[in-house]
């Protein structure tokens, strides 16, 4: 059973958001050693990036700000759903970009920040193995993302 009562903890509570904080006790609950956090900025309609472990230096540029639609963040924000790749290093899906595999990720999953129906960004973890996450690990991650979209629109608030 996934433990997410520490970051949904940290979510609740009444100081501003470190979202760096959240990944990595994101990555920690779920044993990855790489994840992606992108708020959509509605201005441009792009993901940016807010917080990342993991990822090399020189992948960096292409993961600061991402389309909708394009790479695994991409897609599973255009799609509104959770999307997962067991194998980077082997997928012909066409749902990660040429690029993800230079991070050495293999199993990996990616959720949108939705909260009633809007959109607010992407949640990314990788595991650097073949790896299919479950029903319920994609169910704790999906509860996740809700809490984030809920802390990110009280920071936005205030």
């Amino acid at each position: 059973m996934i433990q997410t009562t520490t970051i949904l903890t940290t979510l609740q509570g009444n100081s501003a958001p470190d979202w760096q904080t959240i990944l990595n006790q994101t990555l920690e609950t779920f044993d990855c050693t790489t994840g992606t956090l992108h708020f959509l900025e509605p201005s441009d309609g792009m993901l940016h990036l807010a917080a990342q472990v993991g990822i090399p230096a020189f992948l960096l540029p292409k993961m600061t700000t991402i389309p909708i639609g394009k790479g695994m963040a991409g897609i599973a924000a255009e799609r509104r759903q959770p999307v997962q790749v067991c194998n980077l290093q082997t997928d012909e899906s066409g749902v990660a970009r040429p690029s993800a595999k230079d991070t050495q990720m293999e199993g990996s999953l990616a959720s949108p920040l939705l909260l009633n129906g809007e959109l607010y960004g992407t949640l990314g973890i990788a595991k650097p193995v073949p790896y299919e996450f479950s029903d319920e690990e994609i169910a704790a991650l999906t509860e996740i993302s809700e809490a984030i979209c809920h802390k990110r629109i009280g920071s936005l608030t205030h």
